[in-house]
């Protein structure tokens, strides 16, 4: 009983603090990520024992619950991009969420293999849980609202919805490479076709779940005044239909949730317009928002609004569970995390791979120096590499056992340093920005007319 009294009272006290606390908490040098992980490391093995997560007994559940929870954080990004398709803007974040993240997978994968002396296989595992950026750390580099197109938030939003499910064909190859039965063919045309099908398969399946989901529903609104009330029920079975059906045609069902979100909001952007949704929902009051929901001309809005409002604190809540059961985990197994052997491959990921992988990857794109810079820079690794330590490892504990320390110490590693610079680093770019934005114009110098100047094109 006072052990349960104990955890009623801690996780209460910490949501507490962190809600009360979230304006200074943007304000300083830190995130919510980085108490969290701390907290959960004091209450791990090493500190309270009143989580006693270990990754040698505990890897199931574990990857169960971090799989639900990238499931939500690649559907609330999804739903955050609300820009055509036809824009250009989405070149950036596609830039980085596939060759910028398969550069980088290249380079972790040698010096895995030289560095750490692994097999090809398990370099190619280790590579796969490193090179993607995190969908659910990176919410203070995410774009403020819906319809927000400063183009580095964009592009740092759109490959943590893209590279998370871009890994998963290197997992599996590598996993395969290690002789683990069932999950891709060793013959490299037939392991093509697979990853094709599963990028393609997923994105369609993803399309036709959202577009469909939005029809039915405003249909329904719209027509007979039903299915009102209920975003979270909507969102939520959205999430999981999308998800098992991506799983059940066999394609990378990360993939298929994240266009799924992308599909819903281009319904909504369709039929509302240029005219962000937070202006059409503007003058709603609480007691409107059901005639609001029925509304023809304001039922999209109000319906990705109030869908994508539900998922952001379902969000929260999962990076709060997930990092208490990272930081339990490094509190478990800190003396082999706290090592120079499990930390410098770190090292060599944010200061050599990741800069090289996004330069690369950004040549022809007219982006800016210190946008390059801060792209180079802010690549948050955390719950996603989580989450393939964790597949590894259910899938074969002996051979995958020692990326466990590498993979735990980037994690504590990223939300350290990636934490503790986002914020200034954000907030100095932006002021540039504005600066830039509010200063005359150089004598002989054209005006900027075209949105697409300010994001470098």
């Amino acid at each position: 009983m006072l052990i349960e009294a104990a955890w009623f009272a801690l996780v209460g006290v910490l949501l507490v603090v962190v809600a009360i606390g979230r304006g200074l908490i943007a304000r300083l040098p830190l995130s919510g990520a980085l108490i969290y992980l701390c907290v959960g490391f004091l209450i791990g093995t090493a500190g309270a024992g009143l989580l006693p997560i270990s990754l040698d007994t505990d890897v199931r559940p574990l990857r169960i619950v971090t799989e639900a929870g990238l499931v939500v954080s690649l559907f609330s990004i999804g739903m955050h991009l609300r820009v055509p398709l036809h824009d250009r803007l989405w070149w950036l974040p596609l830039r980085l969420g596939f060759p910028a993240m398969l550069v980088t997978v290249a380079i972790v994968t040698g010096v895995a293999i030289w560095g750490l002396h692994l097999t090809l296989g398990a370099a190619l595992v280790l590579a796969a849980a490193l090179a993607p950026t995190d969908p659910v750390l990176a919410n203070e580099l995410r774009v403020r609202e819906a319809g927000d197109d400063e183009p580095l938030r964009f592009a740092l939003s759109g490959e943590g919805g893209c590279n998370d499910g871009a890994a998963y064909p290197v997992a599996l190859a590598g996993l395969s490479l290690c002789g683990i039965p069932g999950f891709a063919s060793s013959e490299p045309f037939r392991f093509a076709l697979t990853v094709v099908w599963g990028l393609a398969g997923a994105a369609l399946i993803g399309w036709i779940c959202g577009i469909g989901m939005v029809k039915i529903v405003t249909w329904l609104r719209t027509r007979y005044g039903e299915a009102v009330g209920v975003e979270g029920f909507l969102a939520l079975g959205l999430m999981g239909i999308c998800y098992g059906a991506s799983l059940a045609a066999h394609t990378i069902a990360f993939v298929g949730v994240f266009v799924a979100g992308v599909a819903l909001r281009h319904e909504e952007l369709k039929a509302t317009g240029e005219r962000p949704p937070s202006e059409v929902l503007a003058s709603v009051q609480r007691s409107e928002k059901s005639t609001a929901a029925t509304d023809p001309e304001r039922a999209h809005a109000y319906m990705a609004e109030s869908m994508m409002g539900f998922t952001l604190e379902i969000e929260r809540l999962v990076e709060f569970a997930l990092m208490l059961a990272i930081g339990s985990a490094v509190s478990a197994h800190w003396r082999e995390v706290l090592t120079w052997q499990a930390i410098w491959p770190s090292l060599v990921l944010f200061l050599v791979a990741r800069p090289i992988g996004t330069s690369v990857a950004l040549v022809g794109a007219s982006v800016d120096g210190y946008q390059r810079v801060l792209i180079g820079w802010l690549g948050i690794r955390g719950v996603g590499a989580f989450y393939y330590l964790l597949l590894a490892l259910e899938q074969g504990k002996t051979q995958f056992r020692p990326l466990a320390p590498v993979i735990l110490a980037c994690i504590a590693l990223s939300v350290i340093v990636h934490g503790s610079s986002a914020t200034p680093a954000l907030n100095r770019y932006l002021h540039s920005r504005r600066v830039r934005a509010v200063a005359p114009p150089q004598r002989g110098t054209p005006s900027k007319t075209r949105r697409y100047d300010s994001a470098g094109w």
